[in-house]
């Protein structure tokens, strides 16, 4: 069972990589289309459904296979999503791009295998789930603001961390509704908000036309945002090793900001490789301070706590 577990994961992965890179490429035809414009294009439609059909092949290897195997074979969307976006676009992958976005799969594998297994019957109340999204909201305002000086790259990376969040926080309010639907109906008319925000930020990230760049930033932001939201709201466990979680996010931080500075551009909004500005340089090391403060706090956070007694696999 763990072989067919580990062919699903990495089916899965590969339909939400190919489903991400068809987003992209039909939001960097037209960077100032909108949303509403994009949802009437057949095959950005394809694109969700294919991202969809991958979401559903994880959940499938989820069921029969242990998560230490599924979820690192979950993190290869990126390494498969570069080189169908390239042939989209017309190009090949430079081998820079190649080892930056290995750097981010192999943080990301480290972050995911760490966290551990979530507390039964998770609470959120109306205060909380009030704190949780305004704090989302202006952090995703705050990235939006950067993203409107900054240069292409740096500028992709900002608007999908600011999508990563919102989703995380989405993501937060679901795992509430999971556990107790019927007791928590009130979050059912909240979840669209978040979630539909980020994916029109998304959306714009990938009209920048720094592929790799946005979607490792979001595929960062999100889990990030998720065990924090978890942690300090859902009393679930942090990671059992602060330490190798936070090496483990620094890494793909580092992997990040290093396909910001390699990625070639592809679509309108894209720009060629580029000498370092200043305010490409505060850009980027917004994006990572954000990764790296949080992994940090996780980190202090989990040092004052008593580890649980027994962590075991979702």
């Amino acid at each position: 069972m763990t072989a067919l577990a580990a062919g699903l994961a990495l089916l899965g992965s590969l339909f939400f990589a190919t489903g991400a890179a068809l987003q992209q490429y039909e939001a960097a035809r037209s960077p100032g289309a909108g949303l509403g414009a994009l949802l009437r294009r057949p095959r950005w439609l394809l694109a969700a459904a294919s991202m969809t059909a991958g979401g559903a092949l994880h959940i499938g290897a989820l069921r029969v296979g242990p998560l230490t195997v599924v979820q690192p074979m979950g993190v290869a969307a990126l390494l498969f999503a570069l080189p169908i976006a390239a042939a989209l676009h017309g190009r090949r992958v430079a081998r820079a791009e190649i080892a930056a976005a290995g750097m981010v799969a192999a943080g990301l594998a480290g972050i995911v295998l760490l966290v551990p297994a979530a507390v039964p019957s998770p609470a959120l109340d109306g205060a909380e789930a009030a704190g949780m999204l305004a704090a989302a909201a202006l952090t995703a305002l705050a990235c939006r603001a950067l993203a409107a000086r900054a240069a292409a790259p740096a500028r992709a990376a900002l608007l999908a961390v600011a999508a990563g969040v919102l989703y995380g926080s989405a993501a937060t309010l679901v795992r509430v509704l999971a556990e107790a639907p019927g007791l928590n109906l009130w979050l059912l008319a909240v979840v669209p908000f978040p979630a539909v925000a980020a994916l029109a930020l998304l959306q714009r990230a990938y009209a920048c036309g720094h592929f790799g760049v946005a979607f490792a930033s979001v595929q960062l932001a999100d889990p990030l945002t998720a065990v924090a939201c978890g942690a300090l709201l859902l009393g679930e466990p942090l990671p059992a090793s602060p330490a190798v979680a936070t090496a483990a996010g620094l890494l793909a931080a580092a992997g990040t900001v290093a396909l910001a500075r390699t990625a070639t551009g592809a679509g309108p909004g894209a720009t060629t490789p580029r000498a370092t500005t200043p305010l490409a340089t505060t850009a980027e090391t917004a994006v990572t301070g954000m990764v790296s403060t949080s992994a940090a706090s996780a980190a202090a956070t989990a040092s004052m706590r008593t580890p649980p007694r027994e962590i075991g696999a979702r």
